[in-house]
Parts: structure tokens; C-alpha cells; sequence
């Protein structure tokens, strides 16, 4: 369905509103159908769950001032449903509503790799790291990675000609590291550079997870070239496992605490890799189907709004909160436990969320904030 201009200003208003993440988003769209409409619900429904002072909209001359900005800069939102948005990104929960891009978004809809690994990096895993880079390019392969020093540079450097993605923790025009700014730059006019947050955002460290799960989302597979054992590096691979991407690791001296990590990855099952033919390799006997058919696109306005009384939500709002506590539910236990329809329930957790009295996990879970 295509979003006229006005509903694309309402959505990214929506997605920069206080307490509203990926899946509130989704939520609410579900709930009125659009984000024009869900605006003007948000108030009440946060004080619905609770809150003292019920939250507003993001506003909207701010929001009007971002999305020129962004555009003068050169970049460009890819909202869900827009034919640019990648299909890959849709096989993940929650997906992403929207970004901004600069640079050659075709490159979002080709088979893809993520590298990532050590800042710290040894010259020889920054050398396999370009290596890979640059063979899985010459093979058809686009390479995502974080912009970030050692692996994520030099894999972004060996695919700088055929085909690299960055991923940013900040805005869209925000690099970091500063030493990156000529790479960066390099990627802005062959390749491409996306981020969820608004123009001119600083990434601090709470971002950094967000980045690691698109720049897994949108690849078939992680390669973890050298990583420690508590690393960022074993997120992004946590999170490639949770999406159902492959994820391969290169081995490395068990003397190097800067191996450990993908080591241990081995060790639990992720496949062995050398170099780009071993990756190719895996790719195509593991996941030849997603290779050739990626998983189909959704929009979450194919839907027709949820219709719920407000009574019926009213009866059932202190019972799901019974049933929360301080460690992560699964929702479909809440559902089951509570006898109420999944509406009901998804609607009374987005009250909870709006109002920042629960948390949300991987694997459909939520908890209860201790306030």
C-alpha cells in the first residue's frame, strides 16, 4: 500500500514519540489502522496504562525540520511497504518501520553477508576481513558491517567496489569513528549507509544492540571474523541465530583472548570458515531457498484495524497485569492463561508500553518494570 505524504510525516512522528519502539509501532498501526490516527490516541491510552502524565506526540515541527534535513543531506526514509524497503528486513521481529538511506538503496534487495568482529583486530584478521570482503563481492555477495574499527573497516574496505552496506548506531550523517570519515564518505557515493535514528543522533552504547540486529536482518549470514567472548560482534550473532541467519565464524588462536569469542562459536555448533569460498560454500548448500526466494514482504496496514470496546478492555486490563512480573512472559502464555483474545492482550500491553511500565524481550516475551 502506498503511504501518501502526509501518513510518512505521521509515521515518523509516531516512531520518534516517547516510549513508542519498533513493536509499539506495530501496535498501534494494528490497533487504528494508521499513524495519522494513532497520534491522536497516544495520550489517552498511555494514561490508560497508567501513567500520571500522559505522553504526547513527538513534535511536529521538530519532526517537519528532520525529515527536510534529511533530504537536504541527501538521504531518503524507506518506510515499510515503499518498494526500496528489503524484503529481508521483514523476516524479523520486530521490523524496523522506517530509516533513512544515503546512497544506492538497490543494494538492500541483493544477496547479503555481514562481517563483523574486534575493533582491536589483528592485522591478519583484518586482512581475512578484507579478503572475504572483497571475494564474496566479486561473487555477487553485497557486505553489511557497522562502520566500526578494525573487522567492520576492513570488510567494508574490501567490498567498497562491489557492494557494502554501514549500519550506524547514530544518525545517517553521524560518523564514528572520526578516523572513518573518508571511508565514510567512499560508502556514501558506492555503496550505502542506513540508521533508524534521527539525523544528527550521536550512537551511545543502548544503540549499538539496534544497529546489530539490522545489520544481521538484512544479510543471509554473519561471519564473526575475531571477536572476545563479551563483545558486540556475539550479539549481532545471537541475533542472526533468533532471525534465522546462518552464522559462520573464523577460527583463531585459543592464545588470543580476541579469538575467544568466535572460537566459542564454533564450539557451539556455528561453521567453520576461512575465507570466502567456505562461506559461498555453506550458503549454498544451507539456505539455497532464501537465496533465490526471500521471505515475502508485509505491511502491517494489509490489515484491518482491530475493533475492541473500550469495556471490554476495561474488564481484562487488571487481570493481564496479574500476570505479569519481573521476569520475561511470553505472550502467548499470557493469552492462554488469561482466556482473552490476542487482540485484547496486545492492546492492553501497548497501553502498559506506552505508559513505560513494561519491557519487551526477543522471542515475543514481556516483563513488568518495577516502578
Amino acid at each position: 500500500m502506498a503511504l501518501n505524504d502526509s501518513e510518512r510525516i505521521a509515521r515518523l512522528r509516531l516512531i520518534r514519540t516517547d516510549n513508542v519502539g519498533p513493536a509499539t509501532f506495530h501496535a498501534l498501526i494494528t490497533r487504528y489502522g494508521s499513524a495519522a490516527i494513532a497520534l491522536e490516541q497516544i495520550s489517552e491510552l498511555s494514561r490508560r496504562g497508567g501513567r500520571a502524565k500522559p505522553i504526547k506526540p513527538a513534535s511536529l515541527k521538530l519532526i517537519e525540520e528532520e525529515w527536510h534535513a534529511t533530504h537536504k543531506a541527501g538521504a531518503q526514509f524507506i518506510m515499510l511497504g515503499d518498494d526500496d524497503y528489503p524484503q529481508m528486513l521483514t523476516a524479523i521481529e520486530p521490523i524496523p518501520p522506517l530509516f533513512s538511506a544515503l546512497g544506492h538503496v538497490h543494494l538492500m534487495n541483493r544477496k547479503c553477508v555481514a562481517m563483523v568482529g574486534a575493533r582491536n583486530a589483528s592485522a591478519n584478521s583484518r586482512k581475512i576481513a578484507t579478503d572475504m570482503g572483497r571475494d564474496l563481492g566479486q561473487h555477487g555477495y553485497v557486505i553489511a558491517s557497522g562502520l566500526a574499527r578494525g573487522i567492520d573497516t576492513a570488510a567494508h574496505a574490501g567490498a567498497l567496489d562491489t557492494g557494502t552496506i554501514a549500519v550506524l548506531a547514530g544518525g545517517v550523517t553521524s560518523v564514528y569513528p572520526k578516523e572513518n570519515e573518508a571511508l565514510y564518505a567512499s560508502i556514501a557515493e558506492q555503496g550505502l549507509i542506513i540508521s533508524e535514528m534521527p539525523l544528527g543522533h550521536i550512537g551511545r552504547a543502548k544503540d549499538f544492540p539496534r544497529r546489530n540486529r539490522l545489520i544481521s536482518g538484512l544479510s543471509h549470514a554473519v561471519v564473526v571474523v575475531e571477536a572476545a567472548l563479551r563483545s558486540g560482534s556475539l550479539i549481532t550473532a545471537r541475533n542472526a541465530l533468533e532471525q534465522s541467519r546462518e552464522v559462520l565464524a573464523v577460527p583463531g588462536s585459543p592464545l588470543d583472548p580476541r579469538c575467544r569469542g568466535a572460537n566459542h562459536l564454533i564450539k557451539q555448533g556455528a561453521a567453520l570458515v576461512e575465507n570466502a569460498e567456505d562461506v559461498i560454500t555453506h550458503l549454498e548448500t544451507f539456505m539455497p531457498r532464501m537465496l533465490a526466494d526471500p521471505p515475502p514482504q508485509k505491511d502491517p496496514l494489509a490489515d484491518q484495524p482491530l475493533s475492541i470496546s473500550d469495556q471490554e478492555l476495561d474488564r481484562f486490563r487488571s487481570e493481564i497485569i496479574m500476570l505479569l512480573g519481573p521476569a520475561p512472559t511470553e505472550i502467548d502464555e499470557i493469552i492462554r492463561q488469561s482466556g482473552c483474545s490476542p487482540g485484547v492482550v496486545s492492546i492492553i500491553l501497548l497501553e502498559l508500553d506506552l505508559a513505560g511500565r513494561i519491557e519487551r524481550w526477543p522471542g515475543q516475551k514481556v516483563s513488568l518494570i518495577d516502578t
